[in-house]
C-alpha cells in the first residue's frame, strides 16, 4: 500500500474542498480501513532515523507534540516541500544559511563504506 500521495486520500481531500464532507469521510474511512489491513504486521514507517519509536506513530507524534521542538521525521518531506515553495521567493538563498544536523540512521540506511 502506498501511503504518501495515496489516490484515495487525495480524492477524499478533493471532496472535502468541494464541500462534500460525507463523500470525503467515506473515502477517508476506506483509506484508513485499507491501511489497517495492509499494515497489521508490516513496517509502514518511512523514517530512516534510528529510533525506539519507529513504526509507533501514536507515541512518536505524542512525544513531538509534547516537546514541540521539531516534527516527526516522516513529516519532514511534506513540510520541506511547502518550505521549498516559499523559499522560491528568495531564490532559495536560505539554503546557504542552513546546516542540517548529523543524525544516526537505522542500520539498513547507514553507509558503512564497504
Amino acid at each position: 500500500m502506498i501511503i504518501e500521495k495515496n489516490q484515495k486520500e487525495l480524492d477524499a481531500m478533493e471532496q472535502f474542498h468541494k464541500g462534500n464532507r460525507q463523500e470525503g469521510l467515506r473515502l477517508q474511512e476506506e483509506f484508513a480501513a485499507a491501511f489497517r489491513e495492509a499494515y497489521k504486521d508490516e513496517d509502514h514507517c518511512p523514517c530512516k532515523k534510528a529510533c525506539r519509536y519507529h513504526g509507533n506513530c501514536k507515541e512518536c507524534v505524542a512525544i513531538h507534540r509534547a516537546h514541540q521542538e521539531h516534527v516527526p521525521n516522516c513529516m519532514r518531506p511534506i513540510i520541506n516541500a511547502k518550505i521549498k515553495s516559499l523559499s522560491e521567493l528568495t531564490e532559495h538563498t536560505i539554503a546557504r544559511e542552513i546546516e542540517p544536523p548529523h543524525e544516526v540512521l537505522r542500520k539498513e540506511f547507514q553507509n558503512t563504506g564497504e
